[in-house]
C-alpha cells in the first residue's frame, strides 16, 4: 500500500506542514527542573524530526508558575526558557519539520507539592478522589491568566516556533470551563455556551494580539466520556466556535482522566477508535483537524486523510516506539517498524510518577545519542535465550557493529512475550516480537534454534561477551498435592500445549492468571479464579485492568479472593483466609490451571562468568519481572560492551 495522501503538504494558518504525520504533545519529564528543555529533550525531538514527522508538538508547556504539574515540565512563564526551546526548534527546522508548542495550565490536575500553590479550576470540583479540591479561580485571576497565555505564545514565537496549541482538553483548566459537568459558575464565565467559551476566546485574542500571525491550534475533547460532560454533539459546536474566533487548526483528543482508558488507548483498543468523533468534528469546520486514536501503522491514517475524515494524524506513543515511522512508510520499510503495543509500562506509568518516560519496545527512548554510537572494536557476542530481552540485545549489539550469535532452546522465538499476545485484546504484542526478529535478520544476527547451550558449547565458541537471557519458569510452590493433582500451567494453556475441560479453576489472579481466565472465558469455558489478595488483577496497569474486568463480567468469570491455597485435591483445592485457619474446599472442576507467578531460570551464568569476564544476566533470568525490565537491561548490557 502506498501513502500518497499522508505525504502531501497542508497549511494550518500561516504554517505549511510538509506531510500529515504529527508528533502530538506528550509529557516526557526530560525537561530541566527550571522549566528549560534539556539536552535530552533536544535529542528526543531531533530524532523524531530526523524520522520525518511533519509537525512536532512540544510537550505541555506551563504558562503560569502557579500551575506546574510536575518537577520536570517544560515552562514558558518567563524569558529564561526561550533559549532552550529555540535550540529544539532549530534542530527540528533543520530536518524540515514544523514545530508547535502546547500551552497548558493543569488546573485541577496540577501538583500543589511542586508549585506550593493551591489548585485552580472553573469550580471547586475535584478531578478525582486522589486529587485535592481546587479553588474556583477568581475573575481577576482569569483575566491575568489570559495575559499569561499571550505572553507564553510570544516567547514561543521568539524561539522560532511555527505554532502554538492551547490545551483545552483532558480536564485541565480550560476544559473545566468548557464542560457543563465541571463548570458551575454564575458569572460571565459560566452558564450559557458562549459564557463557558469566553476564556477560550479571550486567550486566542490575546495570543493573536501579542504573537501576530503565528498559527494557533486548540487541543479539544471530542467527548469527556463522563455523564454530563462534553458530548460529541457539544464538541462539534465547540469546534465551530473555535474556528469562528480565529483558531487555525484543531487537535482532537478525548476524555478526562477519570476515563483515561480512552485518553491513552490501551492494547484492547484498535487504531482509530475515535474516528467517528473526529469525522463529526471535521464536518463541522473548514480548518485542518488532527486525529488522535492509538495509530501505530499508517494504513488507516492514509484512508482517513484520503476520505476527508481528518487532515493530519497524530502518532503519539508510536513516535516513542519508532521515531522513523514516516521515513519507513515512505520508503516501503514497514517490516522494519518497531510498533507501539500500548502497554503503558514505561510511558504513562513514568509520566505519572515524575520519572523520565521509557518505552518497553524502544528502550533507547531518551538515550538516542548513546545508542547510535558504533562500537570501536567489534566483539563476538553470544546471546543465550530468544525472548524479547535476548532478541533486543542481539539486534542492538549487531547494529553497533558487533558479531552476534543467538541461541534459543525451543523451536520458536519470543519467549513469554509471545504468549502475552494470546489473551483477548493483546494481539498487537505479536507485532513487537516479529519486529525484533526482523531486526535480527536485518543486522545479520546468526540464530540457532532448538539449541541448549552447555559449557562445552561456550568453550567451543569462545565469545568475548555472553548475555544470559534464559527467562523464567512457572513458580511451583511446595503446597501439598500440587505435583500429584494433574495441574496445568497457564503458559502451556496459552501456548496450546495443554487443553482444559469445560469447568476450569485458575490458581493465581495476577496478570497472567487473570488474562488466562479471560482467554478461557472467551472460549466459553466456565472459569473461576482463586487469588490470595483482596482482588484479582491488582498488578495490572489501570487502563488495561478496566477492559480486563469487562471480560470477567462478560464471560461470567467467578472470583474467590483473600484465599490462601492450603492443598490441591482432585479437581480443586482447599484454602483458608490469609490470616485464618478455617479451611474451605472448592472442587468439581475438570481442569486446574496454575498461574502463581514465575521464578528466574539461570542455569549458566555462574559457570560462564568464570570463563567469560563480560557476562551479563538480563530480564527474567536475573529476576522475574516485566518485559520493560528485560529490554531496558538488554540495552544496558549492550552499552557496557
Amino acid at each position: 500500500m502506498t501513502f500518497h495522501n499522508l505525504f502531501t503538504p497542508v497549511k494550518i494558518g500561516t504554517m505549511e506542514v510538509p506531510n500529515r504525520f504529527v508528533v502530538p504533545p506528550m509529557c516526557n519529564n526530560f525537561a530541566s527542573t527550571n522549566g528549560s528543555l534539556s539536552d535530552q529533550s533536544l535529542a528526543y525531538y531531533a530524532e523524531r524530526a530526523k524520522g520525518g514527522f511533519g509537525l512536532i508538538t512540544i510537550e505541555a508547556t506551563v504558562v503560569d508558575k502557579k500551575a506546574k504539574g510536575g518537577s520536570n515540565k517544560s515552562c514558558l512563564f518567563d524569558d529564561s526558557t526561550i533559549e532552550g526551546l529555540k535550540a529544539v526548534v532549530d534542530v527540528c527546522h533543520a530536518e524540515g519539520s514544523k514545530v508547535s508548542v502546547q500551552l497548558q495550565h493543569a488546573g485541577p490536575e496540577g501538583n500543589t507539592k511542586v508549585t506550593g500553590f493551591p489548585l485552580r479550576a472553573a469550580s471547586a470540583i475535584r478531578a478525582a478522589s486522589h486529587r485535592e479540591t481546587p479553588i474556583a479561580i477568581s475573575r481577576d485571576e482569569i483575566y491575568e491568566l489570559v495575559e499569561l497565555y499571550g505572553d507564553a505564545a510570544l516567547r514561543a514565537k521568539k524561539a522560532g516556533a511555527d505554532a502554538v496549541e492551547v490545551h483545552c482538553a483532558h480536564g485541565y483548566l480550560i476544559n473545566s470551563f468548557l464542560s457543563p459537568r465541571m463548570n458551575k459558575r454564575v458569572d460571565e464565565f459560566g452558564g450559557s455556551f458562549e459564557n463557558r467559551m469566553r476564556i477560550v476566546r479571550l486567550v486566542v485574542e490575546n495570543i493573536r494580539q501579542k504573537a501576530g500571525d503565528i498559527a494557533i491550534l486548540c487541543r479539544m475533547n471530542s467527548t469527556d466520556d463522563i455523564l454530563g460532560g462534553i458530548s460529541i454533539q457539544d464538541a462539534t459546536v465547540i469546534a465551530a466556535y473555535m474556528e469562528s474566533i480565529g483558531v487555525d487548526g484543531l487537535n482532537v483528543s478525548r476524555s478526562v482522566h477519570l476515563r483515561d482508558e480512552y485518553m491513552w488507548g490501551p492494547t484492547a483498543l484498535h487504531a482509530g477508535f475515535s474516528a467517528d468523533n473526529v469525522r463529526a468534528i471535521k464536518r463541522a469546520v473548514s480548518i485542518p483537524v488532527i486525529a488522535i486514536g492509538r495509530f501505530t501503522e499508517p494504513h488507516l491514517a492514509e484512508l482517513m486523510v484520503r476520505d476527508g475524515c481528518c487532515d493530519l494524524v497524530a502518532f503519539g506513543r508510536q513516535s516513542l516506539a519508532d521515531p522513523y515511522l514516516p521515513k519507513k512508510a515512505k520508503e516501503g520499510q514497514l517490516d522494519d517498524l518497531l510498533p507501539c503495543i500500548a502497554c503503558h509500562q514505561g510511558c504513562v506509568a513514568n509520566m505519572y510518577s515524575g520519572a523520565p518516560i521509557a518505552c518497553l519496545v524502544n528502550p533507547a527512548l531518551g538515550r538516542e545519542e548513546e545508542v547510535q554510537k558504533k562500537a570501536e572494536t567489534p566483539q563476538n557476542i553470544m546471546v543465550i535465550g530468544g525472548g524479547v530481552g535476548g532478541l533486543y540485545a542481539a539486534w542492538t549489539a549487531a547494529a553497533k557493529g558487533h558479531n552476534v550469535t543467538l541461541y534459543e532452546a525451543s523451536d520458536i522465538l519470543g519467549g513469554q512475550m509471545r504468549l502475552a499476545a494470546y489473551p483477548p485484546g493483546k494481539g498487537d504484542i505479536t507485532n513487537m516480537v516479529r519486529s525484533y526478529i526482523s531486526k535480527c535478520e536485518q543486522f545479520g544476527v546468526t540464530i540457532h534454534m532448538e539449541t541448549d547451550v552447555t559449557m562445552d558449547l561456550v568453550k567451543t565458541e569462545n565469545p568475548d561477551v555472553v548475555i544470559v537471557a534464559t527467562g523464567a519458569k512457572p513458580l511451583v510452590l511446595p503446597i501439598p498435592g500440587i505435583n500429584d493433582s494433574g495441574v496445568l500451567h497457564a503458559v502451556d494453556v496459552l501456548d496450546g500445549k495443554a487443553e482444559c475441560g469445560k469447568k476450569v479453576l485458575v490458581i493465581g489472579g495476577g496478570l497472567v492468571g487473570s488474562e488466562t481466565a479471560a482467554f478461557l472465558g472467551e472460549l466459553e469455558h466456565d472459569v473461576t479464579v482463586v487469588e490470595m489478595r483482596e482482588d484479582v488483577a491488582m498488578d495490572v496497569i489501570g487502563e488495561h485492568r478496566k477492559f480486563l474486568m469487562k471480560d470477567f463480567s462478560e464471560y461470567g468469570i467467578d472470583k474467590v479472593t483473600s484465599a490462601k491455597v492450603s492443598s490441591f485435591v482432585e479437581g480443586g483445592i482447599t484454602y483458608t483466609a490469609p490470616e485464618g485457619n478455617n479451611e474451605k474446599r472448592i472442587a468439581g472442576f475438570d481442569s486446574v490451571v496454575l498461574a502463581m507467578g514465575a521464578k528466574n531460570y539461570d542455569p549458566l551464568s555462574e559457570e560462564v562468568s568464570k570463563l567469560v569476564e563480560k557476562t551479563f544476566v538480563i530480564g527474567d533470568a536475573a529476576r522475574a519481572r516485566k518485559a520493560l525490565d528485560a529490554t531496558a537491561e538488554a540495552l544496558e548490557a549492550v552499552l557496557k560492551i
